[in-house]
């Protein structure tokens, strides 16, 4: 399986050295130029690196949130930063790597290279986790803090933040892992903890989203149960095959 890199950049000739670097080094590359777009791509996919331009809005954001991946999904972040930009924030957000921009062919090849040798490969083919989604929740007028969904219930949600979460009720918005529809509804944050992770109880949400929540989850149940039938087959395949004496 190959490496991967998400490039969150919009500088088009920076794109292109970044690209030609990563394409000699062997690693595939894709580019989103919006917090929200790389918020989504790492929620639901999975990337050896990430590579993050910090003159865009929600960088910081972004590479906190790509560190509160578990350790096998968790890329290695790489921090495009100028003479301007304070190196200590970029690896207090969670940053591994920093590049200097305008960007130098050697140095930078020089970074990835030492930076290749701690990804991982693409797993994206390997068994999925219980929830792979991004909910959006929203405070008063300030932009929607995203988080990652960790556990869905018919009853609600428990997520982890990049900052810990007031007990509050809010709006919320996220995708079911494994489909394109998107439930809306108020949600009401009943505990949440110092390091991000909270839980949060559905308060409200529209009939239509009530209905999909709950195919969803019989769908789930279904696998899951059908996951045990074949584990229990196997086991008592492998006692038959192998009786006591």
């Amino acid at each position: 399986m190959k490496l991967n890199a998400l490039l969150m950049c919009r500088e088009h000739e920076t794109l292109r050295m970044l690209v030609s670097a990563l394409d000699d080094l062997g690693v595939e590359e894709e580019v989103c130029v919006s917090e929200e777009e790389a918020m989504e791509l790492l929620a639901l996919g999975y990337y050896s690196a990430l590579i993050v331009d910090f003159d865009l809005p929600g960088a910081t954001q972004v590479t906190r949130m790509a560190r509160l991946a578990p350790a096998q999904r968790r890329p290695v972040v790489f921090a495009m930063i100028d003479a301007l930009t304070d190196v200590g924030s970029a690896f207090q957000a969670g940053a591994n790597f920093v590049l200097y921009k305008p960007l130098d062919w050697e140095p930078t090849l020089r970074s990835l290279r030492a930076g290749r040798a701690f990804m991982r490969p693409d797993r994206r083919r390997s068994p999925r986790h219980k929830a792979e989604s991004l909910v959006y929740l929203r405070f008063g007028n300030v932009c929607p803090v995203p988080a990652l969904v960790t556990e869905i219930s018919e009853e609600g949600l428990s997520v982890q933040a990049s900052e810990p979460l007031p007990v509050f009720e809010l709006p919320l918005r996220f995708i079911l892992p494994g489909t394109n529809y998107t439930l809306e509804g108020t949600g009401e944050v009943t505990w949440a903890d110092d390091n991000g992770r909270a839980g949060i109880f559905f308060s409200e949400l529209t009939p239509a989203a009530r209905r999909q929540l709950k195919s969803w989850m019989i769908k789930k149940d279904k696998r899951k149960k059908g996951i045990a039938r074949v584990g229990s087959r196997h086991s008592t395949t492998q006692r038959a095959a192998h009786p006591s004496h």
